[in-house]
């Protein structure tokens, strides 16, 4: 029985030492609500919109763009800017062709820093022809 309860609390052990990694790789999420009225200049599509959710690693984001009533997407990413800024493009993303896209990209650690200590100062924009300078947008903030 001593046998047992020894294997079964080694077992315990390595299952709790085998979880740390995976609870400790994420750092952060982000998330995003995208409409037309927020894009910058503008103006942007009046009828679309979108979610965004960003995870944020020590070197990569993985990222999750679900758009609806716009017209296919030609380009997506995250750009550096507040909420009344046409920033510069510092991730760029798959775009979401048929209403959604998913994927990681490789980002430095500065970076991975800077989106997790202040993501209210960047923020995801969706492309496509009809608006080339930005259909729907919306500024990172933390999951809630």
């Amino acid at each position: 029985m001593r046998k047992l309860t020894l294997l079964a609390a080694f077992a315990l052990a390595l299952l709790l030492i085998a979880a740390v990694p995976v609870v400790a790789a994420q750092r952060a999420t982000l998330e995003a609500s995208l409409t037309g009225e927020k894009e910058v200049p503008g103006p942007g599509d009046p009828n679309g919109r979108g979610e965004a959710e960003v995870k944020v690693y020590k070197a990569k984001v993985c990222y999750e763009l679900e758009v609806e009533r716009i017209k296919p997407a030609t380009a997506a990413h995250i750009h550096r800017g507040g909420p009344s800024v046409a920033g510069d493009i510092v991730v760029e993303l798959k775009a979401p062709t048929d209403g959604s896209s998913e994927g990681c990209k490789a980002i430095s650690k500065q970076l991975s820093k800077k989106l997790r200590d202040n993501p209210s100062h960047y923020y995801v924009n969706v492309h496509n022809d009809p608006y080339p300078d930005g259909a729907i947008r919306g500024q990172l903030h933390w999951d809630d």
